[in-house]
C-alpha cells in the first residue's frame, strides 16, 4: 500500500495490542500517510518483528490489562515522543461455541480481557485525546453486537461493552468540547466486521481516514466494514 501524505501527517498514533496482522498493516498505512506511529503489546518479540517490518515505528512492550504498567506506558510514550493524537484498540480474540450451556466463565475472562485493556488504555490517554486539535479513538467491534448468537453470547457481551465504552468516550469529547465553548476536536468510531481475517487493509485505510473529516463527521459514529 501506498499513501499520500494526509492530514493524519505529523499526529502522534498508538495502536494498542498492534502486534497482529491488522496492526502491521494500521502501522504502515499511518507511517505512509506521515504519523509517527507507537506499538503496545505484551509480546517483545512480536514487536521486534514488527518494528523490523516497519522502521520508524517505536514499540513498547506493556500489559495492558494491568492498570499500572498502562500508565507507566503513558508517561513513556510522552517522554519519549509527547501527546497521542489516536489510538487504535485491537486487543481481541474469540472462545465461543456449544450453546449458552457452552459460555464458560473461562473463556469470559479471557475474552473480557479486551475491554479491561480498552478501560486502562483509553483512561490513560484520555487528556491527551481531548486536548489534541484531532484526536481519535477507534475500537474494532463486530457485527455479533447487532444479531448475538448463543454460542457467541461471552463475545457478543464483551464487545457491546467495549461498544458502550467507547462511545462514553465520544460523549467525553463532546462535553469538553460544549464546556469550553470550542469545536468538537475529538471522536471515538467503532468499526464492526463479521471478521476481520482479510479486512485487515480496509481497515487501516478506514483508520486512516479519520483524520480526512472533521470530528463532528465521526464521533460516536458505527462503521461496518465488510468484503
Amino acid at each position: 500500500m501506498t499513501y499520500d501524505a494526509r492530514p493524519v501527517d505529523g499526529r502522534l498514533v498508538l495502536l494498542s495490542g498492534g502486534t497482529s496482522t491488522a496492526g502491521a498493516s494500521a502501522a504502515g498505512a499511518l507511517l505512509d500517510a506521515g504519523a509517527r506511529v507507537v506499538v503496545a503489546g505484551r509480546s517483545r518479540a512480536k514487536l521486534d518483528a514488527l518494528a523490523t517490518e516497519h522502521p520508524g515505528i517505536l514499540t513498547e512492550e506493556c500489559d495492558l490489562t494491568d492498570e499500572a504498567e498502562v500508565a507507566a506506558l503513558a508517561d513513556r510514550v510522552h517522554d519519549s515522543a509527547g501527546p497521542v493524537d489516536g489510538v487504535l484498540h485491537l486487543v481481541g480474540g474469540w472462545r465461543g461455541g456449544g450453546g449458552l450451556a457452552g459460555q464458560t466463565d473461562a473463556d469470559y475472562r479471557a475474552l473480557e480481557s479486551s475491554f479491561t485493556s480498552l478501560r486502562h488504555v483509553s483512561r490513560a490517554f484520555d487528556a491527551d485525546l481531548r486536548s489534541s486539535a484531532a484526536g481519535r479513538l477507534a475500537i474494532v467491534s463486530s457485527t455479533a453486537v447487532a444479531h448475538p448468537l448463543a454460542g457467541g453470547a461471552n463475545y457478543a457481551a464483551v464487545k457491546a461493552a467495549s461498544e458502550a465504552w467507547t462511545r462514553a468516550v465520544g460523549q467525553g469529547f463532546a462535553k469538553t468540547a460544549r464546556d469550553g465553548g470550542s469545536a468538537l476536536s475529538g471522536a471515538a468510531v467503532i468499526f464492526r466486521v463479521g471478521t476481520l481475517a482479510g479486512l485487515e487493509d480496509a481497515l487501516a485505510d478506514a483508520f486512516v481516514a479519520l483524520w480526512d473529516d472533521p470530528a463532528e463527521d465521526w464521533n460516536d459514529v458505527v462503521v461496518e466494514i465488510s468484503a
